[in-house]
């Protein structure tokens, strides 16, 4: 399997940003799992799907096809430009609660992973405590509600703690630090310290 640098944290973090900036120093390549959970939710609202309806949900988990790239797509349909809706917002933490739905995209993270050429540098919620428990360098990152807010300009703070609480609550992989990862603040620090200090940490 290839090495694994895996970094988990709350929206707006900043985990996308720094993910994508660590794997380009490092030549490696970058899995966001939060685009594959936000692919099936669109999807589902496109089929006329109950987004809570957990059945129907985890059979698409199961069969969909989901290619993630500059553009995202889900059995060749493009979701690229709606990942970031306010709808999208609200429906992917349904989505990520369903049991079903997470072990197919932890088999689906873990498949992409053994397959990719070199390191990955993967980022969500659960990577470091379920995903890749093993991983080379785990990281947690977070940073203050305000400036997160600020951050995804599309998402209130009220929007952004709702989340926070959904994600930390929720019964199957709820967001928390592991034990043994590095914690980062990421409140007012330009994203190339954050990356020099991730990188000397290896």
């Amino acid at each position: 399997m290839s090495e694994v640098i895996a970094i988990d944290g709350p929206a707006g973090s900043g985990k996308s940003t720094v993910a994508r900036a660590v794997a380009e120093r490092l030549g490696w390549t970058y899995l966001d799992t939060g685009a594959m959970y936000r692919a099936l939710a669109i999807a589902a609202r496109r089929r006329g799907f109950n987004i809570e309806d957990e059945v129907a949900l985890g059979a698409l988990s199961q069969s969909a096809k989901l290619e993630l790239g500059e553009r995202v797509l889900v059995d060749g349909d493009d979701v690229t430009d709606d990942l970031r809706l306010d709808r999208t917002n609200r429906d992917v933490s349904i989505v990520a609660a369903n049991a079903e739905v997470r072990s197919s995209m932890v088999q689906r993270q873990r498949d992409y992973v053994a397959t990719a050429p070199g390191g990955v540098v993967v980022e969500g919620r659960d990577i470091t405590t379920v995903v890749f428990p093993d991983a080379r360098l785990k990281i947690f990152l977070t940073a203050s509600l305000e400036e997160r807010a600020r951050r995804r300009g599309e998402e209130d703070v009220e929007s952004i703690a709702r989340r926070d609480e959904a994600d930390s609550t929720r019964t199957t992989s709820p967001l928390r630090k592991a034990d043994d990862a590095l914690f980062i603040d990421t409140t007012g620090r330009s994203v190339d310290l954050i990356v020099e200090e991730i990188v000397q940490c290896l």
